[in-house]
């Protein structure tokens, strides 16, 4: 049996499951996503990502369409019905298909929002090879829309990016505004100097992840000193060490920036302290 997928209301088979061409996510990117990792069966951080995409719908004049206890059951028995292990259960949400192309928001009363999720079965994920290798990223500028703080399904500037950084044979790409960093393609970046670790603070600029939040409180409990400010890329290649937080990857050390070998251009202990813990505590409030 194929992968099971929940849309709007029901449980089918992947390739039983469509969308309207009409539907806004696919005409506007009129949407928003999540993506909850899945542990030994049990997800990650479910509460901060439920929150957070009630923030990003409220912010694009959506309401939620389902519950905090809904979307867990939906969650869980995703992942039940999958048997997934570890991987992640992905979550969008859209302003629905209204029957025609309008750049006007149709009237809620009459169109239902889409809402999709799926699973994504990851075998290993808390023990990729890249932690012992870390990732080499390139610098590119940020061009994307100003509410980068809103978690949208208008990804096509970050996918480009992703691309650039595999044609310079590197793993990813740090975007950089009016001379710093604001964040990776798909995650938050930092860097470490003098014991410090440093990262943007939070704005419109970035998205305000969740697994940032997590590592950054674990740290602080640790005695660990943060500073949130911004960095430039001159920054970066002259740091200690660098590494980047997201849901599907944890904590990553980063060993290249620009071609620059950052530290000794191997992980760093900070990155695989923080790497450790989170990957601890997080099993532990797993649910």
């Amino acid at each position: 049996m194929g992968r099971i997928v929940y849309l709007n209301g029901e449980y089918l088979p992947e390739d039983q499951a469509s969308v309207s061409i009409f539907d806004r996510g696919f005409l506007m990117a009129d949407g928003v996503y999540e993506v909850t990792s899945v542990l030994d069966g049990k997800l990650l951080d479910f509460d901060g990502h439920a929150v957070r995409l009630e923030r990003s719908l409220s912010e694009l004049d959506m309401t939620m369409p389902l519950d905090k206890d809904t979307l867990l059951e939906i969650h869980r028995e995703l992942v039940r019905i999958n048997d997934v292990t570890d991987g992640g259960v992905y979550l969008q949400i859209t302003r629905g298909a209204p029957g025609d192309r309008d750049f006007v928001f149709p009237d809620p009363e009459q169109t239902p929002q889409t809402v999709v999720l799926f699973t994504q079965s990851k075998p290993g994920i808390a023990n990729s090879p890249q932690a012992l290798t870390g990732l080499k990223v390139i610098s590119i500028d940020d061009v994307r829309w100003g509410r980068r703080d809103i978690k949208t399904v208008q990804l096509l500037y970050p996918s480009m990016g992703k691309m650039m950084a595999k044609a310079a044979g590197c793993d990813d790409a740090w975007l950089v505004e009016d001379g710093a960093v604001t964040e990776g393609t798909s995650n938050n970046a930092y860097i470490v100097k003098g014991g410090k670790i440093i990262t943007r603070d939070l704005s419109n600029d970035i998205l305000h992840g969740i697994t940032r939040s997590a590592v950054l409180r674990f740290a602080r409990e640790a005695q660990m000193d943060v500073e949130e400010r911004a960095f430039t890329i001159a920054e970066a290649q002259d740091a200690d060490e660098a590494f980047i937080t997201s849901a599907s990857m944890f904590v990553m050390p980063v060993v290249e920036v620009d071609g620059v070998a950052v530290g000794t251009g191997k992980p760093g202990s900070v990155a695989a302290r923080l790497r450790e813990i989170y990957l601890d505590e997080s099993r532990k409030s797993a649910i």
